[in-house]
């Protein structure tokens, strides 16, 4: 919905909340530095610095020097060949029978490596490491409780587990343990970089093809992309044999 307020008056013409909102909008990213009530007044000082150069501009009627006519030719060009491209790559549609024979023919590629779920405890101190394992072990304490206090990782606040990863993801020596061990083991301390691990494997996962509805999404894109450029390089021949064009 529209908001007109009127934040500012520049030579009687408005700066509304909607302004702000599209000047925000086509920072993208770096717009979120600005979208809270200090930036957004930063962006309307900037709009109506924007606003005096552009009622000086038009005062000093410097839309009608030459430089200036040839930049905004260009930049019409620019702009015209945006726009026609547009027109050309938005008539191409992708149907679901086009992207279930892309997964079809890419079957190789559909599929997830083994990968193991895990959860674990991350202290400093190997005594401390040590001393929790063998509470855990005897029953002493358990897992998820020793992982909520004294867990130095954010996993602790959800008694340490870090859900389903596959390999490669974690450190090294973290990784080469967890895909060793078998599920319900727990082993420790692995020192790391980080600390020192206790870890506890709570499932394990054999390689398997990834069902086509996970994957429907990012290959619709795949499968556009390339009627895209496809049909961008036809169009382009095709031009050339009506416009003349002389490479030297």
């Amino acid at each position: 919905m529209a908001n007109g307020k009127i934040l500012a008056m520049v030579a009687n013409t408005p700066i509304t909340e909607d302004d702000v909102a599209a000047f925000l909008a086509a920072l993208g990213e770096r717009g979120a530095a600005y979208n809270n009530p200090e930036g957004k007044k930063i962006v309307l000082e900037e709009l109506i610095a924007q606003r005096l150069f552009l009622a000086d501009a038009k005062k000093s009627l410097l839309e009608y020097e030459e430089a200036f006519k040839a930049r905004l030719l260009k930049l019409k060009d620019r702009l015209l060949v945006d726009y026609a491209i547009e027109k050309t790559l938005g008539k191409i549609t992708v149907t679901e029978e086009e992207v279930k024979k892309y997964y079809e023919e890419h079957a190789a590629e559909m599929t997830a490596g083994e990968s193991v779920e895990a959860s674990h405890i991350l202290v400093p101190d190997e005594e401390l490491a040590k001393d929790l394992l063998e509470k855990i072990k005897s029953g002493a304490r358990a897992f998820e409780d020793a992982a909520k206090e004294y867990s130095t990782c954010p996993s602790g606040k959800e008694g340490g587990s870090l859900g389903r990863f596959g390999r490669g993801q974690m450190v090294p020596e973290f990784d080469s343990a967890c895909f060793e061990m078998a599920v319900g083991e727990m082993r420790g301390p692995i020192k790391t970089q980080f600390g020192y691990h206790l870890i506890r494997l709570d499932g394990k996962h054999a390689a398997e093809t990834i069902p086509f509805e996970a994957v429907k999404s990012e290959l619709e894109g795949r499968v556009l992309s390339e009627k895209q450029q496809a049909a961008y390089r036809s169009r382009v021949n095709q031009l050339a044999i009506v416009f003349p064009v002389d490479r030297y």
